[in-house]
């Protein structure tokens, strides 16, 4: 069982590692004004993690909620951060960096099952939804849900078949933050070569 030091300790490391990148940010002198490595911590996270929910980014950072609340509150006034609402959830992004269509892909991205079809879409456009319920794991039904929410968000079509939109911007979205994505998205990102093909 882990002592309080040792979890004391545990989130010393985890801020300093993403306040590390955070000072890197084009942004980073809205942070100085804290005495505490969170404002940088959230920002190198968030920039490590565009689409991540609010939280996921209090317990990957192991802060508490109006901690975070506060510093995310104040880098999205100070205009480092922006964030949008994604039914339940309030996904964050580095201000300025992404389209509406890159915020709401990564928003559904960042969701295990929709991330797995689009994957698997990027590797077999032909793949029929019986194809995708078997290689995820899932029931059909499951497959078709989640179709019909990523249609309605314009990144899929289901007019003949499933038909990814935009596949480029997704394709590259996966492989630009594949470690923050799992296995799946990097080993997405290790043949990206071979999926994209050159036809002029």
């Amino acid at each position: 069982m882990a002592r309080e030091g040792d979890v004391d300790e545990s989130k010393r490391a985890t801020l300093r590692r993403f306040a590390a990148l955070g000072a890197t940010s084009p942004f980073v002198g809205f942070a100085k004004e804290s005495d505490s490595d969170a404002p940088d911590a959230l920002l190198g996270y968030v920039a490590a993690t565009p689409g991540a929910h609010f939280s996921k980014i209090r317990d990957d950072l192991q802060l508490g909620t109006g901690e975070t609340q506060h510093h995310l509150r104040r880098l999205e006034r100070d205009g480092a951060v922006e964030s949008r609402e994604d039914g339940e959830y309030r996904r964050y992004f580095p201000a300025g960096r992404f389209s509406e269509f890159e915020r709401v892909a990564l928003g559904y991205l960042r969701r295990e099952t929709p991330r797995g079809m689009v994957v698997a879409l990027l590797r077999d456009p032909e793949a029929s939804g019986t194809a995708l319920a078997e290689e995820l794991g899932v029931s059909a039904p499951t497959v078709s849900k989640y179709a019909s929410q990523l249609e309605e968000a314009d990144l899929l079509s289901r007019e003949d078949g499933y038909r990814l939109e935009r596949p480029e911007t997704l394709l590259l979205l996966l492989v630009q933050h594949a470690d923050s994505f799992g296995p799946g998205a990097r080993e997405l990102a290790a043949d990206a070569d071979d999926i994209v093909t050159y036809d002029p």
